[in-house]
């Protein structure tokens, strides 16, 4: 006889449940000031984006070149296929991230219109003002 476990079906339509109810509220509670809040996060992240960013280019460039030198100094040949393929996926992977860097910086303004505009239509006051 085959037992039959409903809990992660349970636990999925609650956290649903969950939510669609936190939606609701938000959405009704959306034209609150929650300036002073997000204001100082939204600085924070932002004065940091410029250093995290030259770090992390950093890191990926040395970690591409020690990759190279690993590549460079392989003697065998499956340890070169192996070296190749990571140097491979390193330079996809950071390629990617920066196309995603990129391409969240240029829809945040779109973004943040969207956000205002909907407000705005609401009855409430900008949001975003930069």
């Amino acid at each position: 006889m085959k037992k039959t476990n409903f809990n992660g079906k349970r636990i999925c339509a609650q956290v649903v449940t969950a939510l669609v109810s936190m939606v609701m509220v938000t959405s009704t509670a959306f034209a609150a000031d929650f300036s002073n809040v997000y204001v100082p996060i939204v600085e924070l992240l932002n004065s940091l984006l410029g250093p995290l960013l030259a770090i992390v280019s950093a890191v990926g460039g040395l970690y591409c070149v020690l990759l190279g030198v690993k590549y460079a100094k392989a003697e065998e040949p499956q340890e070169r296929e192996k070296a190749k393929t990571h140097l491979k996926n390193a330079i996809i992977g950071f390629v990617l991230i920066f196309v995603l860097i990129l391409a969240m910086n240029l829809m945040l303004p779109i973004m943040k219109n969207w956000v205002n505009k909907s407000i705005i239509a609401k009855g409430g006051s900008a949001v975003f003002t930069k």
